[in-house]
């Protein structure tokens, strides 16, 4: 099935913070099959950024005792650091030490004023995701992962982060690309079934 497209000729997007990655259609690796990264940086160190589409059963209450019991989604962000928590936000200008990764889009700030934000009710579950771990590349991992077919670099709103989501987001956004990206996102997760 896989000889039937070519990933990096259909690639027209370079990888760039703020973009999606989305992996190809028979990926076997256990984090990231049929899923969707959100890069917060991608630069000469390196990348990084959040699995959208991998949520955890626990809400961030459940991980933390000062959240009240507060059932806000976590999700596993990625293999690196997986029992650390990370966060990304709409409310830079209420959380201290914010760094803003796209259009309004921020990861870090004070934890503190988290808790304290939400236990107020002042931060709402569609202004902030959880994430536990996160997806990183050393120098040039990347790119050498997209040419060899791994993933496909779209752009998109970059509010669709802090939509609820669950493993269907794979499909809907290669439907949202069209045209042979629809036609990928059809492929049976087991090629011996088509």
């Amino acid at each position: 099935m896989k000889e039937l497209y070519d990933i990096a000729k259909l690639n027209e997007i370079a990888p760039a913070k703020g973009k999606f990655l989305i992996s190809e259609p028979f990926m076997e690796d256990n984090f990231f099959k049929r899923s969707v990264v959100f890069l917060c940086e991608h630069n000469t160190e390196g990348s990084f950024g959040f699995v959208l589409n991998n949520i955890l059963t626990v809400g961030i209450g459940e991980l933390i005792d000062d959240l009240n019991g507060c059932p806000f989604e976590v999700g596993f962000g990625g293999p690196v650091n997986s029992t650390n928590l990370y966060y990304l936000h709409t409310a830079g200008d209420k959380i201290e030490n914010s760094f803003e990764v796209i259009d309004g889009i921020y990861t870090g700030g004070d934890f503190e004023q988290i808790k304290t934000l939400i236990n107020t009710g002042l931060l709402k579950e569609d202004e902030i995701r959880f994430f536990l771990g996160y997806s990183g590349w050393t120098v040039g991992q990347l790119q050498e992962e997209i040419a060899d077919d791994a993933w496909i670099v779209a752009d998109f709103n970059s509010k669709e982060i802090l939509k609820n989501v669950d493993k269907s987001l794979w499909k809907s956004l290669l439907d949202q690309m069209g045209g042979k990206f629809r036609m990928i996102s059809n492929f049976p997760e087991d090629p011996n079934l088509n």
